[in-house]
């Protein structure tokens, strides 16, 4: 059997984690998606990303409403990826430029999101 510990854990640039998840962009300033990333979380319990998730994670959720990115900004989240093709509502946007929390959407389930950026290196939060 193939020890799944052996893939280390690297940091990713934002843009390169994107690129692997085939995101789109609904809102970033450009010179965010130089930002690192070296771990991941995902959850729709806003409630398990401010009990589990660390500062400066990338926070993966199909939670489209304004509690998602006001959760973030108290867990210090460093960018939002919507799962499932899920694109968050108008006031969601609007906070995220106040905050300036990165949004993002991609089509893949979070199930398949979550393996995707682990076999790239993006590890949780152990």
């Amino acid at each position: 059997m193939e020890n799944i510990t052996t893939n280390a854990r690297k940091a990713l640039k934002l843009k390169e984690i994107l690129q692997i998840l085939k995101c789109e962009i609904i809102w970033a300033e450009d010179d965010m998606l130089e930002m690192l990333i070296d771990r991941a979380g995902a959850a729709d319990l806003m409630s398990d990303i401010l009990a589990f998730m660390r500062p400066n994670s990338l926070m993966l959720t199909g939670l489209i409403n304004i509690q998602s990115v006001r959760t973030a900004d108290i867990a210090e989240i460093t960018a939002i990826v919507y799962v499932r093709g899920k694109k968050p509502s108008q006031d969601a946007i609007e906070l995220a430029k106040e905050k300036r929390i990165p949004l993002f959407s991609s089509s893949y389930f979070m199930y398949d999101a979550c393996g995707i950026l682990y076999s790239n290196g993006i590890r949780g939060h152990n």
